[in-house]
């Protein structure tokens, strides 16, 4: 029986942080950069934008998980089900929501620690469009959040 070591098997935050870093090299650095002035404006503005879309989104999310719970005996009466994917959607959005509502104080004081929260809310926000099968929303949402999060890395210290 062989036993291979923890050190040789990546753990997650080691794959997150190669991850990071690749994206880092390709969408920080060899893709078109923004002015910095838009960049500045970006960090900046930023964690207004995103409190106000927090605001915005969480009553909904609230609604929507009283709504299937209130709904799921009448479906199944029916013969219908909310299924399986409505719940995973619902707990992948608010994990995303619950990263930037932790990551909002530490992007008003340009914290590293802000930057990587977002970051981790843009991953969640991309696997859960990958398990609904969002293609477009994966591929399109996730490069625009993912470029703009790369391009104002070196903002956040």
């Amino acid at each position: 029986m062989t036993h291979q070591s923890s050190k040789t098997q990546p753990n997650l935050s080691d794959s997150l942080l190669q991850l990071e870093n690749t994206l880092d090299e390709y969408l920080g650095k060899k893709a078109p950069q923004l002015p910095e002035n838009a960049k500045e404006t970006l960090v900046q503005f930023g964690p207004w934008i995103s409190l106000i879309v927090i605001i915005i989104t969480v009553p909904p999310i609230l609604s929507l998980f009283s709504l299937g719970a209130f709904l799921s005996p009448f479906a199944a009466i029916a013969g219908a089900t909310l299924d399986f994917n409505y719940w995973i959607s619902l707990l992948f959005i608010l994990a995303a929501v619950v990263f930037e509502l932790i990551a909002l104080p530490k992007l008003f004081k340009r914290e590293k620690k802000g930057w990587q929260y977002m970051y981790y809310a843009a991953l969640i926000t991309a696997v859960g469009n990958l398990v609904d099968l969002h293609l477009s929303s994966l591929i399109l949402g996730t490069l625009l959040s993912l470029y703009i999060l790369f391009q104002i890395k070196k903002y956040y210290k």
